[in-house]
């Protein structure tokens, strides 16, 4: 099972490079970082966590693009695997989006992990012109067609909010067949379903509980798809309790993401360096 830690970025605090070089160094498999263009102060989707419009967290409001802060991550990194958690990839125009993920996966060693979900945020989707009830089927078609321009020499797709021609687009991912696919929602059969036909693995939501009975259903979701071996499991996690991890761990949870602070950069350093403690990874001080 492998750990990582998930920013979340902002304009303030640590920087994306300072936080995967430190990650690095303590020892983790992945950084993470999310993904929100912007929030529209006035909202009819209840966040999920408040279940009213009020949000968590100030960072909604100053969110980094994800990709800008990756690349800077893999600029002063060479092992850390670099991943969203999650981004919106119905927020973007998916042939753009295939030639940024695609370059940074070549230049950082093949190195990405795309962590998806379909935004919970219906009235930021709306202003990227994105039907909130047709979100899902949206990213469906854009991971096919970006899927499409990452393994076809003369790539080509026909959908109905996705449609081009023969094209030529390099480079391609260093990981093939595909950069994995993480689909970050709520442990539903529907969600499952959806993983089994388009993703590679899931992506928990935070406290999602009865995880034993819900990686079960996943895989058998994969195993009624027709999938080869066992979907990926990404699970956000709070305090690193030893028993928890070991019981994680046997139900076939691949991967455990701890929140990090974006605090000043020595006290952030230091954090990851107890975390790392507690999980047993071998930490080594950040030059």
């Amino acid at each position: 099972m492998r750990y990582g830690v998930v920013l979340f970025t902002s304009d303030r605090g640590i920087t994306p490079a300072q936080a995967a070089r430190a990650a690095e160094a303590a020892g983790f498999d992945t950084f993470y970082v999310p993904e929100h263009t912007h929030i529209p102060v006035r909202r009819d989707a209840p966040h999920p966590r408040t279940g009213t419009q009020e949000l968590p967290d100030v960072r909604y409001m100053r969110t980094l693009d994800p990709w800008v802060s990756l690349s800077m991550a893999a600029a002063v990194t060479s092992k850390i695997r670099l991943g969203t958690a999650v981004a919106l990839p119905a927020e973007h125009d998916p042939i753009t989006l295939a030639k940024t993920i695609a370059s940074l996966d070549h230049l950082s060693g093949g190195r990405v992990v795309l962590g998806v979900g379909f935004g919970w945020n219906t009235d930021e989707l709306s202003d990227h012109g994105v039907p909130a009830r047709r979100r899902r089927t949206v990213v469906r078609e854009y991971l096919e067609a970006i899927q499409a321009l990452w393994s076809q020499d003369e790539a080509a797709y026909e959908g109905e909010f996705v449609t081009f021609g023969p094209s030529w687009a390099w480079p391609k991912p260093v990981q093939q067949p595909r950069i994995p696919i993480i689909v970050g929602a709520g442990g539903s059969d529907k969600a499952f379903a959806w993983i089994a036909r388009s993703g590679d693995g899931w992506l928990t939501t935070p406290g999602e509980t009865d995880l034993e009975a819900k990686v079960g259903r996943l895989r058998q979701a994969w195993h009624d798809a027709g999938r080869a071996g066992h979907p990926q499991v990404h699970v956000l996690a709070g305090k690193p309790d030893p028993g928890t991890l070991a019981h994680w761990q046997e139900i076939g949870v691949t991967d455990v993401a701890f929140g990090m602070p974006d605090r000043a950069e020595d006290e952030v350093v230091a954090y990851l360096g107890r975390l790392a403690g507690r999980v047993g990874l071998a930490s080594v001080k950040v030059p």
